[in-house]
């Protein structure tokens, strides 16, 4: 038995490919948009998370251009050592600035820095609580991490409080998104807080889909609900709302003190690149000055939600730009894909293991920068669709 007989023997997707069906890693040969061209073909884009459309925003590439020309293509090592640039700190300050905390600190991707602060601040006999279905990153650091992960009912407080009630006031930290990347609906984070303070435990935001989305000028779920001072821990990405790609944790001084010196995942790792940081720079300025980007982006999703629902998709708990169709069935779920792919429509099926077997759906997720002539063109072909296939 060779330890490569598992890469031989994996056959899973290569059936899905032979069916037709095989929905990942599509070529795009164009930039991010509302329409891009896939595969040699133009298609309407429902499947990106730039809710702000920025990626292609003038003011942003024209950012990452004279960073290039003044910092080069890449740091050459880790922002511990020769990696920290001053367009980092300024960064740094900007987004502390933007969710309310005294100091932030860049990782170069949005999973490192969920790995890198998770997996330093849990440590042994303490515990990390996450939501079931927090995303992969917030999974993988507490993996990685030396304390002792437990896992509620999504989004279910009772279950939470339950483990909250076993572990009698151990250290612990509750790790949720903000908005949930899948189900598109918002962590009931008032009642978080709540149980924290009454079981004497921290808590960590993950704010990747709703920086952009929620509260004041985009700040997110805890600026949403009024409670940033009460969260330890915001984390945030910058490859959706903020049009590039990196991660950041924010905090009081003395914990990103702490992540600076103990975070290996910062100290071993590539300092963020200087185009992205100048691109982040460029599309917050955006996002502050240009709010009416974020009244379109609820424009768009409220329109969506309302005529799918009206429609008769099931569209489950979602109340943001990420907008779930609920299928069940994975054959009619990926045949609904490869119909609306035909038709132009570019969407993202979700199937399992991200899902149980009878739970898959069509993520949608929706821009400020979409039409209205282009959403009610997808429309059309979800309606058309649908009833094709025996769905509404």
């Amino acid at each position: 038995m060779s330890l490569l007989d598992k890469c031989y023997k994996f056959t899973d997707a290569r059936k899905v490919m032979a069916m037709g069906y095989y929905p990942y890693f599509r070529e795009i040969t164009s930039e991010q948009d509302t329409e891009v061209m896939c595969n040699g073909k133009k298609m309407l884009m429902l499947g990106s998370n730039s809710y702000l459309g920025l990626t292609n925003h003038p003011k942003v590439k024209e950012a990452a251009i004279k960073a290039i020309q003044k910092y080069g293509s890449g740091c050459a090592g880790s922002r511990f050592l020769n990696g920290t640039l001053d367009i980092h700190l300024e960064l740094e300050n900007e987004l502390a600035k933007l969710v309310g905390k005294e100091e932030a600190i860049c990782y170069p991707t949005g999973y490192q820095a969920n790995l890198g602060c998770i997996s330093t601040m849990v440590g042994k006999n303490e515990y990390i609580i996450t939501d079931k279905y927090d995303h992969a990153s917030i999974i993988d650091g507490a993996i990685l991490a030396e304390g002792k992960m437990l896992r509620y009912k999504h989004n279910d407080m009772a279950s939470l409080e339950r483990i909250l009630k076993e572990i009698k006031g151990r250290n612990s930290l509750i790790v949720v998104d903000g908005i949930f990347s899948m189900e598109g609906d918002i962590a009931n984070l008032s009642v978080i807080i709540e149980l924290a303070e009454k079981y004497n435990a921290e808590v960590m935001v993950d704010e990747a889909h709703s920086l952009g989305v929620l509260g004041n000028k985009g700040a997110g779920t805890t600026a949403h609900f009024g409670l940033t001072d009460k969260t330890a821990f915001i984390m945030g990405t910058f490859s959706k709302s903020l049009a590039s790609v990196g991660g950041f944790i924010a905090a009081d001084e003395a914990i990103i003190h702490y992540l600076k010196h103990k975070s290996r995942a910062l100290i071993f790792s590539a300092s963020l690149p200087p185009a992205s940081t100048a691109s982040v720079l460029a599309a917050l300025k955006i996002m502050q000055e240009e709010p009416e980007r974020i009244a379109k982006l609820w424009e768009n999703t409220n329109y969506m939600l309302k005529e799918f629902q009206s429609m008769g998709y099931n569209t489950g708990a979602s109340c943001t730009p990420v907008v779930p169709l609920h299928i069940g069935n994975m054959m009619t779920t990926f045949n609904m894909w490869r119909r609306l792919g035909e038709e132009g429509v570019f969407i993202n099926p979700v199937v399992p293991p991200a899902v149980p077997p009878s739970s898959c759906l069509i993520r949608t997720s929706f821009m400020a920068t979409h039409t209205k002539d282009q959403l009610d063109m997808a429309l059309e072909k979800f309606r058309m669709i649908g009833k094709e296939l025996n769905i509404i």
